[in-house]
């Protein structure tokens, strides 16, 4: 009977190069997955109202973490919120110093656990920003309001911002001067319609009808920017002359009941002082010395 082969013995040399380049295609595949792990920063976007200035991106850290530089056109870097794993930095304070100046940040992404990093880190740069042309208008406060007959007299409170000068912190009217205007929206309580007025201060005097009450609210403008111009409107504030009206009937009412109290008194005082001389002379003439 035939004997059938068996199969055949691989050979020393195959098995140790099939094994070599197993372990290179490991190599490559943890090398890849390191790196992925390593995540550039995208989609930086700059928030700022009023100066308060915070530079925000993409995407939450997992196995890595993040530093922001910071420097004005032509000028040096500095490093702000070193190997965070927040995606936001504040930078307020960089931008403060001179919000007429031109910025541009930088995200670094780092390894977890390499604060000694010492290879080159990936990094994204950020839109160039300027303060003074770019920090939206916060919603402003009404500071005071009084309406007197046909005036009403509106005064709107500066926000402070975090710029300072000689350790001051400045408003916005400080900052922008006559760059920033206010406008007056401002309509009848029992009314619709609204009417506005402009200033380039910070106060309103303006014509309305005697006896009516009006609600107004304000709004901060820079009319000469290009991108936010213009603030959220405040809260809405109404003057009340139902209420100075009921003063002043409570006033003459209380005149009048005054003076009916005071003649009821003459009167009453009056005619008590007649019936006593009527009695008197009626005992008089009664008596016996003036029977006999």
């Amino acid at each position: 009977m035939e004997t059938l082969p068996g199969p055949r013995t691989p050979c020393l040399e195959d098995t140790v190069a099939r094994m070599l380049l197993l372990g290179l295609v490991l190599l490559q595949v943890t090398g890849a997955s390191g790196i992925t792990d390593v995540v550039a920063a995208y989609n930086l976007t700059w928030k700022s109202t009023n100066f308060k200035t915070i530079l925000e991106w993409e995407p939450k850290p997992i196995n890595h973490v993040y530093t922001v530089q910071i420097s004005p056109r032509l000028g040096n870097w500095k490093s702000k919120c070193f190997y965070t794993t927040d995606t936001e930095c504040d930078l307020t304070d960089e931008i403060v110093n001179n919000v007429n100046q031109t910025y541009l940040a930088r995200v670094f992404s780092y390894p977890a656990d390499a604060t000694d990093y010492a290879g080159e880190p990936q990094f994204t740069n950020s839109p160039e920003f300027t303060p003074y042309l770019e920090t939206k208008l916060g919603q402003p406060m009404i500071q005071s309001y009084k309406q007197v007959g046909t005036k009403l007299n509106v005064t709107v409170q500066d926000a402070h911002t975090l710029v300072r000068m000689n350790g001051t912190f400045l408003s916005l009217r400080d900052v922008f001067g006559k760059d920033l205007s206010y406008i007056l929206y401002y309509w009848k309580a029992s009314s619709t319609g609204k009417k506005t007025a402009k200033t380039n201060t910070n106060e309103f005097l303006i014509d309305v009808d005697k006896g009516e009450s009006y609600c107004f609210n304000v709004q901060a403008v820079i009319p000469s920017r290009k991108v936010n111009q213009k603030s959220p409107e405040s809260l809405i504030e109404c003057t009340s002359q139902e209420k100075g009206m009921s003063r002043e009937m409570f006033l003459v009412i209380g005149m009048v009941v005054l003076a009916v109290i005071i003649l009821t008194i003459i009167l009453g005082v009056s005619l008590y002082k007649c019936r006593k001389v009527r009695r008197g002379r009626g005992g008089k003439e009664g008596s016996p010395l003036n029977a006999a």
